[in-house]
């Protein structure tokens, strides 16, 4: 039986459209709709448009352009279902969302209609991309050797990359992660804070333990690290190893500077990949100077096997007003 719903056009003008879309599988409606219909009642708002339901049938009605996608935001919320995958709020906000991204052609992509081809499955679920920018980036971590991150927060820069390297783990082709971030408020002087090392540093690395716990069951995050496995460290703890057989991310990379940079860069050793995320337009740096990220990709961009992967405030994921904060800091090009 084909997964795809039946699209018919029962009346549509220049300025106003009503779209019916049926589906084949009726018992999987309640899950498309959300809990007291918030699937629905969000694409509404988001889109502008009006949903009535008749049977297995959805009627749609308004402006013909946000008529349509409104018709491919359900049409893809419910294929992502059939395949198997959980649809939350952050999920229909996302197809929301890559509904608007044209074309080279400028006209809506089909493909948020289906079911994303690249995911990470991970032992606690399975990831997909939920921006056109992610389905670039995700496939980059499969394929490029050093990969770069860029663009604001939200964006899942660094969860992906660490969701990448715990699938990577776990299938046993990486012997280790390591995750490292700059310990910038501290201006790397971490002797001066109280307690043991992993107090001193637990503070600056929260964003990728918050990651690793959500893709890997608590105890094998906790066994994994006291193994060795999983080293989780500020980049000054880096400088003068060679990492092979290793999956390495660098997060809030913006706060390096060009010569932490270029010391990272150079311990990359056989069987390895690097992600360095950060955010060019968020430099903390205690010292006015060029960030080490902004040299290297200036630098690197387009020496073969280094990806550059740019985000913008479109494809923040976290929660929408996420983005209406960003996007009112720094503008819509953000």
């Amino acid at each position: 039986m084909s997964k795809k719903p039946n699209h018919t056009h029962r009346a549509d003008t220049a300025e106003r459209a009503r779209l019916e879309v049926s589906f084949e599988r009726p018992h999987l409606l309640g899950t498309l709709f959300g809990q007291y219909d918030q699937n629905l009642v969000a694409i509404e708002n988001r889109l502008g448009v009006y949903i009535a339901a008749r049977g297995n049938k959805l009627q749609i009605e308004g402006e013909a352009e946000a008529a349509a996608r409104a018709r491919d935001v359900l049409t893809g919320l419910y294929n992502r279902i059939v395949a198997g995958q959980e649809i939350d709020g952050g999920a229909v906000e996302a197809v929301i969302a890559m509904s608007a991204e044209p074309t080279l052609d400028g006209i809506i992509r089909h493909d948020v209609a289906e079911p994303p081809k690249v995911m990470i499955r991970t032992r606690k679920k399975t990831i997909v991309p939920r921006s056109a920018t992610q389905v670039t980036y995700m496939e980059a971590l499969t394929r490029n050797d050093i990969i770069f991150a860029l663009g604001p927060a939200g964006t899942g820069k660094t969860y992906l990359a660490v969701a990448q390297a715990v699938s990577q783990l776990v299938a046993g082709s990486v012997d280790r992660l390591i995750l490292s971030r700059p310990a910038v408020e501290a201006g790397e002087r971490l002797g001066f804070l109280p307690g043991d090392m992993k107090e001193k540093v637990d503070p600056y690395l929260r964003p990728i333990y918050d990651a690793l716990y959500d893709t890997l069951p608590a105890e094998q995050v906790e066994r994994r690290i006291a193994s060795g496995e999983i080293e989780i460290a500020p980049l000054a703890f880096m400088r003068g190893r060679t990492l092979s057989n290793a999956f390495i991310v660098l997060d809030e990379a913006q706060n390096t500077t060009i010569a932490q940079m270029k010391m990272f860069l150079t311990r990359f050793g056989e069987n390895s990949r690097m992600v360095i995320c950060g955010d060019p337009r968020q430099v903390d740096l205690p010292q006015p100077g060029i960030s080490g990220l902004a040299d290297a990709v200036t630098r690197l961009e387009g020496v073969e096997g280094i990806a550059v992967v740019p985000f913008n405030v479109s494809d923040v994921v976290r929660h929408p007003v996420v983005g209406r904060i960003v996007q009112a800091y720094e503008g819509p090009d953000a």
